[in-house]
């Protein structure tokens, strides 16, 4: 997969609608979605218009709905951005797909993976629209040349990856905090162990075995720590929700390691790097400025644009899902939980 995106015919730019004023949005995707090649965002919705219009003069966006619904109608918008909370993904990205909408939509894509395949059978049934979950890291240019250096075999055949991932957030408030709205460690960054470990593997995991501690009052997993086997390889994480901030991301071979040091929030104003051992010796592999958000936002455009595939397809998504859900029915039963290659 290119990190650049191409020069599709005839128009260069998508405009951009995005549903809901989440942080993520108004701090991180927007702004970089504004400095794409090929987006431009030119609505946003709130279920109060005051919010909206807020946002839109804050982010220099021409037009503020004060429903969902009214920007899904919206003709001067081709695709939405979804960051609502969990459990509205799906929901929110069939009538996006009724409405004839382009559908950008935030991780993780549904609920469990029986959510997300209801939302790629509708897809199907409209092949002219594009649908994507949004694992930004993936865009980012550090991530594309330790997915290279994997599959040269530069640190030789790559046998155990772990990812860790945590923050504190203690809001009853917060959605993070609501189980009914899909809250949680794994469902909110456990999801990216999960992604991650696909990712450099190229396969999908045999297996599931974890535990997670809830909080006594939220019923959301605090702490989730999973391991899956990959056959002949295994992947491990830890996600938290009330520990101290942190990420981090080691892929291990039988010849050497690579060290991701910021691995899912990397600065947009500063040079990355990534660390490559070979033996006892390191080599820190330096990176220009890179958005992953912007570039996200333009390959998914240029797809429209282009009318080719987009760069992760939703069965992608599916296969995340479903990883997932036996994650979570291990640390439930107490057991090892097999993973089904079908839906």
């Amino acid at each position: 997969m290119s990190i650049e995106p191409g020069s599709p015919a005839g128009s260069s730019i998508v405009r951009w609608g995005v549903v809901g004023t989440a942080g993520i949005a108004r701090h991180q995707v927007i702004p970089a979605m504004q400095q794409g090649h090929h987006t431009k965002v030119t609505a946003i919705a709130s279920r109060d218009l005051k919010k909206a219009r807020d946002a839109a003069a804050q982010l220099g966006i021409e037009t503020a709905h004060g429903s969902y619904e009214d920007l899904l109608a919206d003709p001067g918008v081709d695709a939405v951005y979804i960051p609502l909370p969990n459990h509205l993904h799906v929901p929110w990205s069939l009538k996006a797909l009724d409405a004839g909408k382009h559908v950008l939509c935030e991780k993780p894509i549904g609920m469990d993976a029986a959510d997300a395949a209801r939302l790629a059978a509708a897809a199907s049934k409209h092949p002219r629209l594009k649908v994507m979950e949004a694992f930004m890291y993936r865009f980012h240019s550090q991530w594309q040349r330790a997915r290279e250096l994997v599959q040269e075999r530069a640190i030789g055949e790559v046998k155990a990856i772990h990812t860790w991932f945590s923050y504190f957030n203690d809001d009853p408030k917060n959605v993070r905090n609501k189980v009914d709205c899909g809250g949680g460690a794994l469902m909110d960054i456990g999801c990216y162990g999960v992604s991650v470990a696909r990712f450099i593997f190229e396969r999908e995991p045999r297996q599931a075995t974890a535990v997670s501690d809830r909080d006594p009052n939220f019923q959301t997993d605090r702490l989730t720590s999973a391991a899956m086997d990959f056959g002949g390889a295994t992947a491990t994480f830890t996600c938290a929700t009330q520990l101290t901030r942190h990420q981090r991301v080691e892929i291990v071979g039988t010849s050497g390691r690579i060290e991701i040091e910021l691995p899912f929030n990397p600065p947009a104003d500063r040079r990355s790097r990534i660390w490559v051992y070979r033996g006892v010796d390191g080599e820190r592999v330096d990176f220009d400025l890179c958005n992953q958000y912007t570039r996200q936002g333009d390959l998914f455009s240029a797809a429209i644009l282009g009318s080719t595939g987009v760069p992760t397809p939703l069965a992608d998504a599916v296969a995340n899902m479903r990883a997932m859900d036996a994650v979570r029915q291990s640390a439930a039963r107490g057991a090892a939980i097999s993973i089904s290659p079908k839906t």
